[in-house]
Parts: C-alpha cells; structure tokens; sequence
C-alpha cells in the first residue's frame, strides 16, 4: 500500500515542532555548530568593541543557537541573522535561514523583504569592511575592487540560498499536492467500488426476482390445471371412463408442455452463464451490474407466449371445467414481444387464481386493443358454494408479479374484490 498523505501526517512522532526526531536531530547539530561559530566570531567582534571577550562569546552562543527554531520562525532567524551581520558573524545561520524562509510557506513579498534585506545589509557591510582594509593597506588593488566584492559577496551570501530554497519548497508543494490527489483518487476509487458492488447486487436481486416470477407463472398455471384434471379424473374414473381418459390426456399434455418451457428456461439460464465462469474472476466489479443487466435484456427478448396463445390458454381452463368466456376489442395487431409476453401472463395468472380460488366460478376474460395501449381484464363472479374446490397451495405471489411485470413495462396494475363478491383483475400496458 502506498504512503497517502494522511499517513504522512499521523506518522509524525517527533518532539515539539518537529514532525520526525530525525530533523530535530538535524536542527539542534546546526544550532550547536551555529553557535560555536558566532561564538568564535565574538571574540574579534568584543576586541573591536571595547568589550569583555566572555561577554563577545556569550552573545554569539545566544545569536547562534537561534537556528534551532528555524523550522517554526524562519522570519525571526532570518531578521536575528540580518541584526548580526554588522559584527561580522552568523554566516551559518543566514544561509540556512534564507533556505529555510524561501522554503516555507510564506507570501512571496515577505520572501523578497527578508531576502532584500539580507542582501543590501551584507553589501554594506561587506563593502565598508574591504574599504577599511584597503585603506589600511592589507589590500593593494584599485577602487573597483571595493564596489565588485560588496556585489559578488552579497549576491553569493543570499541568491543560492534563496534560489534553492524556493525550488525545495515548490517541490515539497507538489509532492504533498500529488498525496492529496491520490488519497482523493484512492476516495473515489473505493467509492465506485461500492457503488459498483450496490449496482450488481440490485441486478442481481432483480435476475433473481424476473427468474423467480417466471417459473412461477410457468409452473403455477399447468400445475394447477394438471390439479384440476387430476381431481375431475379422480371423480369420473368409474362413472365415466371415456371423460377419464381424455382428462388423463390432458393432465399429460399439460405437464409435457409444463416440462418443455421449463427447459427452454434453463437453456436460457445456462447459456448465459457457461463460457463467463471462467472468466469470473478477471472480470472487474463494475462489469458485474452491466453483464447482469445485459443478461436480463437478452432474456427478455427470447420468444415467449404471446397473445394469439390467449384463446388457447381460454380453452385449456374450460376443458378444466371452467365457465369462461373471451371477449376482444378493438383492431388485433402485433406488439413487441415483451408487451405481448406481459400481457399474455397477466391473463395466465388471473386464471390460476380463479382455479386456485374461485372453483366453479363463471370467468370473464376481455381484451381491448387500443390506439396506444392494450387493456385487458379477467373478473370472476362469486363460486358456487357446492362448487368442489381442488385445495390448491397459494404463495401469494401471483398478484405481486403480475403488478411488478405491469409496471415495468410503465402501465397500471389493479386487483381487487368486486361489489359482487368477485375478484377483478386490470392492467393497462403501452404500446411501445
């Protein structure tokens, strides 16, 4: 794991200011060797003074040993610095504390100030202690000497400090910038992580919703029928033996047929998900919502019943002993397969209630075909209460697919009891 800025921070273990011992370490050297330095510097500084030498000594040992906070006030190093430079000492602790300043985080006219100074106080100083040695004769060379060295000394004492100090900062700002991008990318990245984990989730609850409503609407309506038959074949077996047969046919056709959408669902599941197992684990996690959801389209787009198959699906419950009747409306035409799919189970599963609850009721299943939609309708009236009924299990969740198949598709979806002591089952499904 890369080291992000917030581990840069709460990795600090050093004393006071400092953020490592190590540069606690570092500052306390240069102010001890900053120090000695101004110390030593002190005893010409006390001779010329007409000062005790101790009290020389003294002086610099405190002037020096002020670069021990440079990293909390670089301004006060610096301007400590620019007050001891007439007594000729404090070179250490200028340089490091003009590096130090042009380092920090401080506005840039403070920088250039500071920095200023500096300059202009070792040109003066460097320009009047050549003066004096010239004039003294320790020097022979001419006038021009004087000027160039004040020049040359003040810009080496203060331009490479600065220069570095500068570069050393903007680079330490954007190194901590390049932290702050990867921790928010590191942020973002765990986030669409989440996100992506939410979205395959939701796909994969809703596959398992679509794939449960299917093979209840598949296995519900022939299974109960086959009840059904099963239950009259039972009644007539010995009165009737040409009705036993062909209701023991029926109950045949009915399971074979229950069986072959059953495999023609499985096939589906299968093929969609042999050849990806392989690949499962190097496929990214946000791959996972959009495969999901890609599956659940294709699946919906295979054939399926459709309404031409409602008239049949009419017969078989009055072959069951069922009083139906069938009423269309409007101009027959085609829609997309999907609606034609939703529509045709609505109507599937309406029936299988009224087997399931309404045994022996008379059943009325319409149909309207509109200009922008499809309506369709099956109401039952109250059973006969010598009506037998065939006891069949209920899950209760026939109406709730048929509302979540409806409003999918964005129609409306009603259920309810009629004033009659029915039960009428609504839906309305756009065209397109």
């Amino acid at each position: 794991m890369t080291a992000t800025g917030e581990e840069h921070v709460t990795a600090r273990g050093g004393p006071w200011w400092w953020a490592r011992r190590r540069s606690a370490a570092f500052d306390v050297s240069l102010a001890v060797v900053s120090a000695l330095e101004c110390a030593l510097e002190g005893i010409p500084f006390a001779r010329d003074a007409g000062i005790p030498v101790a009290a020389g000594v003294v002086f610099g040992l405190l002037a020096g040993s002020v670069l021990v906070v440079r990293r909390r006030w670089p301004i006060a190093v610096v301007l400590v610095s620019i007050a001891i430079t007439p007594a000729e000492m404090g070179f250490l602790m200028g340089v490091v504390g003009l590096y130090t300043l042009a380092a920090a985080e401080l506005p840039r006219r403070i920088i250039a100030s500071l920095a200023g100074m500096s300059l202009v106080g070792t040109l003066i100083v460097t320009f009047v202690k050549t003066r004096q040695d010239m004039s003294r004769g320790d020097l022979d060379i001419g006038d021009w000497f004087v000027p160039f060295a004040a020049i040359t000394m003040s810009l080496g004492f203060t331009a490479p400090p600065v220069l570095l100090g500068l570069y050393v900062g903007a680079r330490r700002r954007l190194m901590e910038s390049l932290r702050e991008r990867a921790d928010d990318l590191e942020r973002e990245l765990q986030l669409l992580a989440e996100r992506a984990e939410e979205r395959a989730e939701w796909a994969r609850n809703e596959e398992r919703t679509r794939i449960a409503r299917e093979m209840h609407d598949v296995v519900a309506h022939r299974v109960s029928l086959m009840v059904v038959h099963a239950a009259a074949l039972q009644a007539v077996a010995r009165k009737d033996p040409e009705k036993a047969v062909r209701n023991a046919a029926l109950v045949g056709d009915m399971g074979r047929q229950a069986l072959t959408e059953l495999r023609e669902m499985l096939g589906v599941l299968r093929s969609g998900g042999d050849g990806r197992r392989e690949r499962a684990a190097s496929v990214p996690l946000v791959a996972v919502g959009v495969a999901a959801a890609a599956a659940a389209s294709r699946a919906a787009d295979d054939e399926g019943p459709c309404l031409a198959e409602i008239e049949e699906l009419v017969g078989q419950s009055a072959a069951a002993g069922m009083v139906v009747a069938l009423s269309v409306e409007g101009e027959v035409r085609s829609y997309a397969p999907l609606v034609e799919r939703t529509a045709y189970r609505v109507v599937q599963e309406a029936l299988t209630n009224v087997h399931k609850h309404a045994a022996g009721a008379k059943t009325y299943v319409r149909l309207a075909h509109r200009v922008s939609e499809i309506a369709m309708q099956v109401e039952n009236e109250p059973p006969e209460e010598a009506a037998s009924s065939a006891r069949l299990p209920s899950g209760g969740n026939g109406l709730v697919g048929m509302k979540e198949r409806v409003s999918a598709l964005g129609g409306v979806f009603v259920s309810g009891p009629t004033d009659a002591g029915g039960f009428r089952v609504s839906a309305v499904i756009p065209a397109s």
